[in-house]
């Protein structure tokens, strides 16, 4: 647990007001099962259930289309790989939102193994399933906003997975259910938990403005005297110290309220002055997103961060161990931790995908793993491995899908059908070969 997730745990168990610094989504969850459970771990439980069932539901989905142990047996290994298991036991927004988008994957695998197997699927159903799916990725995107331009690519993949040809319709209402997934438990969260508004988003723009702008210019911004000198001496203690990301955290004065009472000021300020320095603000944000690809950091959180609540690593030598292992692996295979290695497997996977049975999946997570990471150019506070956690996840399971693709195997027989061994269906030809509409499908306007 890292001093997010402490404060995340002040807030849930009611020690501190509940605000949207942190995705009060997480916190309320994690309150409901301390209410039920009585103890903190019972979310560190929920998110490791939640990340191995899964991986399991894949692991059994690819066992039942390709009768490959071995295939089977690598896809639950992948939460023992070490850029996956160094946060799998953290509670963070990051990892609620990594195990959320896999476990939205997993529901459009059971819908993909109905669709090779070639079987009937009652609406109720496949309405059901996409439920389920729509319910993950709004999770994911509730703890994690910029969640939202990886779950796109995986929304696309549920529908295609669960409707052999969906029609405009289809989407339509796909899309309405996803916006209301998003939009009901925000508006509920609001007016019911009323959490303190900090004005978080202004960090970002404050990042510009002090490493763009010079400090001479700072001095003669158009803004409240007391945000100016803040600003000013938040440039010149960053210039000092070579603090050249988080500067809300590294240099500002900070108020006791976030950035509630300055985000007006800093936000007016960047829209006027980001304009007239186009090529200075391009300069920073390529230098930190350079960071986060070549320098990425923090890669393994150790232990429980000190803290008044009592909590503290239960068993200390597993813990050491588990250090030991995540750092002697990430110092022997260096590229494994770090962003621009994420990035040109998810480049790959995208333009690679083939025309295999998972040839869908393996696209959609490289697209997902890649406009993820390349979310964080214009946004990015700081250049931690948390930022591109879920891109590695999707990547080594694009990665072990695509060579199960290439594999010479063709299509285990059904389980209710045990006579039944016909040839491997791709992918390809279970998206866009034609096939009569299914019932629903057919009263649908195109």
């Amino acid at each position: 647990m890292s001093p997010d997730s402490i404060e995340q745990l002040r807030q849930a168990m009611g020690r501190t007001p509940l605000t949207d610094w942190h995705p009060p989504v997480l916190s309320l969850v994690w309150r409901a099962l301390i209410a039920v459970t009585g103890t903190p771990s019972s979310m560190a439980v929920l998110q490791s259930v939640v990340f191995w069932g899964a991986l399991w539901v894949v692991a059994w989905c690819v066992w039942d289309l390709t009768a490959s142990r071995a295939g089977s047996l690598a896809v639950l290994g992948i939460g023992l790989t070490p850029p996956v298991l160094t946060f799998a036991g953290v509670v963070w927004k990051d990892v609620h939102a990594a195990a959320a988008l896999l476990a939205a994957c997993a529901v459009a695998f059971v819908g993909l193994r109905l669709r090779l197997r070639k079987r009937d699927v009652a609406p109720a159903m496949r309405w059901g399933l996409f439920g389920l799916g729509v319910l993950f990725l709004a999770y994911a995107m509730l703890v994690r906003k910029n969640v939202f331009l990886a779950a796109i690519p995986l929304f696309v993949l549920l529908v295609l997975a669960l409707w052999r040809a969906p029609g405009r319709r289809t989407w339509a209402l796909c899309a309405a259910a996803l916006v209301a997934a998003l939009v009901v438990p925000s508006v509920a969260i609001s007016r019911i938990a009323h959490p303190v508004e900090t004005r978080q988003g202004a960090q970002i723009m404050l990042d510009d403005l002090i490493h763009v702008l010079t400090v001479e210019e700072l001095r003669s911004a158009d803004v409240p005297p007391d945000l100016r000198n803040r600003l000013v001496m938040a440039a010149e203690q960053c210039r000092s110290t070579g603090a050249l990301s988080d500067a809300y955290w590294a240099c500002y004065e900070r108020r006791p309220d976030g950035m509630a009472r300055d985000a007006d000021g800093i936000t007016s300020l960047w829209l006027s002055e980001m304009g007239s320095h186009v090529p200075g603000y391009l300069q920073y944000r390529l230098r930190l997103f350079a960071g986060l690809l070549f320098e990425t950091g923090y890669s393994y959180q150790a232990g429980v961060f000190p803290n008044e609540l009592g909590i503290e690593v239960s068993h200390p030598r597993l813990e050491a161990g588990l250090g030991a292992y995540i750092g002697g692996m990430g110092a022997d295979l260096r590229p494994l931790f770090r962003g621009w290695f994420w990035l040109a497997v998810a480049l790959f996977l995208t333009v690679r995908a083939g025309r295999g049975r998972f040839s869908l999946p393996i696209r959609a997570l490289g697209v997902s793993s890649m406009v993820y990471v390349l979310g964080y150019l214009p946004t990015m506070p700081a250049t931690n491995y948390r930022y591109v956690y879920w891109s590695a996840l999707a990547c080594t399971l694009g990665l072990l899908l695509l060579w199960l693709d290439r594999r010479p195997t063709t299509l285990a027989p059904a389980a209710s059908n045990p006579a039944r061994t016909g040839s491997a269906v791709t992918m390809a030809d279970a998206v866009t070969a034609h096939h009569p509409a299914d019932h629903e499908e057919q009263r649908q306007p195109r």
